[in-house]
């Protein structure tokens, strides 16, 4: 049997309930297996559209991102493990399954 070691964990987070319980078992993982997790917020880009004025809601969100990353990445301090964030915009499956299979290469995505 071949053992791969798990290095590199992915949670995709949304600011749900369920994304926080899955960030939880990410940390789990993570301290029984020496992980470093990744934590990723993809910001979904809506149809191009000629109206404007979503400045507003647009600043509003990255606030949101911001203070959800923030959270995650001090709960995951508490117990000892490097937190990493990422924010995409576009699709979220694709974004998900991107920076599953990209450059960093992770070992294990953890979703809630």
């Amino acid at each position: 049997m071949i053992k791969k070691k798990i290095s590199k964990i992915l949670v995709p987070l949304d600011g749900s309930k369920n994304s926080q319980r899955g960030l939880e078992m990410a940390i789990t993982l993570a301290r029984s297996c020496g992980a470093t997790i990744t934590g990723v917020y993809t910001i979904q880009t809506p149809p191009h559209s000629e109206f404007r004025g979503t400045g507003s809601v647009e600043k509003a969100l990255n606030i949101e991102v911001k203070k959800i990353m923030e959270d995650a990445k001090t709960l995951a301090a508490k117990h000892g493990i490097v937190f990493n964030e990422k924010i995409a915009r576009g699709e979220i499956g694709y974004n998900i399954v991107k920076l599953a299979q990209g450059k960093s290469h992770f070992d294990m995505i953890v979703m809630g």
